[in-house]
């Protein structure tokens, strides 16, 4: 669901004037307070005067920049203003359309079409994915909602509903997600034990790549029960879980009809190998290495699943054979 723009100022004739004087023998300072008023919204309305509406949180914002322009040797003054007429309002609103940026988005999310059919359904649900972030930067700072929003919010929606169906195009449909076993598994918590090791941090990298673009992790505690309304895996007595000789990254690609996947297969393979101690495969020694250094450099679940991401980004890139490609 897109967000709502934070701070928006009512009426549009409410403004706060923010006047800086900042040190110039420090450049490094004086470029994160300026990064810092971009961060924020702010329109710069002439060199060191800078304008937003007026509101609560865009009051807060300024007020604590304040306080560190102050440590730096700075000044900064913040004054309350009102528009004098509509005409001015207006101008001033238009400091902050952001409807350029909206349009900029459909464009990339409409080009997507024509990758239908010809790029991975995954590779274009990353980029909706990236899209979607995209959007709720703009909109964070979006303080007054134009129809480009809305344009914007209905393609990210039918885009997302297209790729689904690509994703998994023999699956029952239900309310525009997959359904597995009358299970619906998009935008859910999936949940698994620790510690992580090459089974659980393969299948939370499939997870978030080819079925769950928008998954939430969990990481549970040896004996902690799995929450309600969250996917288990690959711990016993799980949703998905190894079995019949099968790991579980192994068993979620047969669940999701992922098996015809080369590339993927491959590195159920390898993956068996690591964790079940299967049949050989030569580059495993090479990735358990991989592994086991994210391991050590990793200071939370979060860290370690994203250094091994990366692992498992390069062998799918190594594997994977474009269609046509002889």
């Amino acid at each position: 669901m897109a967000k709502e723009p934070a701070g928006n100022a009512p009426t549009g004739t409410a403004w706060l004037v923010y006047i800086t004087n900042l040190p110039t023998e420090d450049p490094a300072a004086r470029m994160r307070i300026l990064r810092t008023l971009d961060s924020l919204g702010c329109s710069a309305i002439r060199d060191g005067v800078f304008l937003l509406p007026d509101s609560p949180a865009n009051r807060l914002g300024l007020s604590r920049l304040t306080d560190h322009v102050v440590r730096i040797s700075g000044s900064a003054h913040l004054l309350a203003a009102t528009s004098m007429d509509e005409a001015q309002a207006s101008q001033f609103r238009g400091l902050f359309d952001r409807s350029h940026k909206y349009l900029e988005l459909v464009k990339v999310i409409e080009s997507l079409k024509a990758a239908h059919g010809i790029s991975e359904p995954v590779s274009i649900a990353r980029v909706i994915n990236k899209q979607r972030r995209e959007f709720d930067a703009i909109s964070a700072l979006d303080f007054f909602p134009s129809e480009a929003r809305d344009l914007a919010v209905r393609a990210l929606a039918d885009a997302e509903v297209a790729v689904r169906g690509l994703m998994f195009p023999d699956a029952q449909k239900k309310d525009g997600g997959a359904d597995t076993d009358g299970k619906q598994y998009f935008q859910r918590v999936w949940a698994t034990r620790k510690p992580l090791w090459a089974d659980r941090l393969a299948s939370a990298w499939l997870i978030r790549r080819f079925i769950d673009p928008e998954a939430k992790l969990a990481w549970l505690e040896k004996n902690q029960e799995c929450p309600a309304g969250a996917v288990g895996f690959a711990f016993e007595g799980a949703t998905f879980a190894s079995a019949n000789g099968k790991v579980t990254f192994e068993q979620m690609l047969a669940s999701f009809k992922l098996g015809g996947n080369p590339a993927l297969a491959r590195i159920g393979t390898l993956i068996h190998a690591l964790d079940a101690h299967g049949s050989k495969v030569p580059e495993a020694a090479g990735v358990e290495t991989l592994l086991q250094g994210a391991m050590r450099r990793a200071n939370s679940e979060n860290e370690l699943l994203g250094e091994t991401e990366k692992t498992f980004d390069l062998l799918y890139e190594a594997y994977f054979e474009a269609p046509g490609k002889t």
